[in-house]
């Protein structure tokens, strides 16, 4: 096996230059990696229909407050999971506060401290890495305040050496491997691929990290990895977009990014260059389903695909996992399904409503293990 590096360069906040270094291990080609690729997508792409989560646990905790810190809530998918989140904790009976942290630390940090200082019995992270507010963890651990996040973290469940009780998310690896092999499928085992990820977050990289790993085994080439906040999307893309596309014309195939949010802006700057919306570059994202997104990919118009999370569901597991959290009980240990959503099955799943919510009578499940 060998190793390869792709620069990340694009300016970061502030206008400084940055160099990272995406270390890559290129794995062993596969003569039938196409054959298991379409494999993976059939199974990827399929109705999901069997409840395969948590059948039971404790009854629901009485006169509980909690508080959701989201990254950003301009980002479809930390809106859909504090949606979900607020749906689940109307009918387990709690108080819901929602602190915006406006995509930046800072907002974070003081939307952390507000929900301490309002003696939460909860705190859910929505959407930030858990490491960036240690300090506001420890606090927590020391209030005996039960934390839970979604996209804390690339793993799932407890995070080692933090008080997180349980990181909600769909598999990374599955998530990147997704996205990525429809790109190979659909580039014939060949696309020129463009990766838009975000070094803030150590989920977005593992992703990028994942995703670049695939393309370059099986075949395909990566052109590059442009390393650009999600909160600094709306100023940086259409510009980077110019950039990218005169740097490679016609080599640049397919782009794939940690989150939908990248394709808001990219399709505006590739009309102004005269593409089309179904020409390539094809844009594929591992992450998150928004309703943006579908859109887009109903529409055929600079969105092909977005691998989409159950947010709504996952919002109903991060009640459930902090109700667990206040009984003295484990996580629950469910890691939730994702799908990969083309033109062709878009309107499965929860699709009509633009987001992914499978058919599988979570709601049912948790309303009987919480009692309600």
């Amino acid at each position: 096996m060998g190793w390869n590096w792709h620069p990340l360069i694009r300016p970061r906040a502030g206008g400084a230059a940055v160099m990272c270094l995406l270390l890559v291990m290129a794995l062993p080609a596969h003569a039938d990696h196409l054959a298991d690729a379409r494999a993976d997508l059939a199974r990827y792409t399929s109705h999901k229909t069997r409840w395969d989560g948590p059948t039971d646990g404790p009854r629901a905790a009485r006169g509980k407050s909690i508080a959701i810190i989201a990254a950003d809530l301009r980002n479809g998918g930390v809106m859909g999971v504090a949606e979900g989140i607020r749906e689940a904790a109307h009918v387990i009976g709690w108080q819901v506060m929602l602190f915006d942290g406006h995509g930046s630390a800072r907002g974070r940090s003081i939307a952390m401290k507000r929900a301490l200082a309002m003696k939460a019995d909860g705190i859910v992270i929505d959407g930030f890495d858990v490491n960036e507010q240690r300090a506001a963890l420890a606090a927590a651990a020391m209030a005996h305040v039960a934390v839970v996040s979604w996209h804390g973290a690339p793993g799932v469940g407890p995070v080692p050496g933090t008080p997180l009780f349980a990181n909600v998310t769909t598999t990374v690896r599955d998530v990147a491997r997704a996205a990525a092999e429809w790109v190979l499928v659909d580039g014939k085992g060949h696309p020129g691929v463009v990766i838009f990820t975000d070094s803030s977050f150590s989920i977005a990289m593992s992703k990028a990290r994942r995703m670049a790993e695939i393309i370059d085994a099986d075949g395909g080439k990566v052109l590059s990895v442009e390393d650009v906040p999600i909160a600094e999307t709306a100023e940086r893309i259409p510009v980077l977009t110019h950039l990218l596309l005169h740097m490679y014309g016609p080599a640049w195939t397919h782009s794939l990014a940690i989150n939908d949010r990248y394709f808001t802006y990219t399709g505006p700057a590739l009309a102004a260059e005269g593409v089309a919306g179904n020409a390539p570059p094809i844009a594929v994202a591992a992450g998150d389903g928004s309703p943006q997104a579908y859109q887009r990919v109903r529409d055929g118009r600079y969105q092909a695909v977005t691998v989409a999370e159950p947010l709504c569901l996952q919002g109903w597991q991060l009640v459930d996992e902090l109700n667990r959290a206040f009984a003295g009980r484990p996580w629950s240990g469910y890691v939730a399904p994702l799908q990969v959503v083309t033109r062709d099955n878009i309107d499965r799943d929860g699709g009509r409503d633009n987001h992914f919510d499978p058919d599988n009578q979570y709601r049912a499940h948790y309303r009987a293990i919480w009692g309600r």
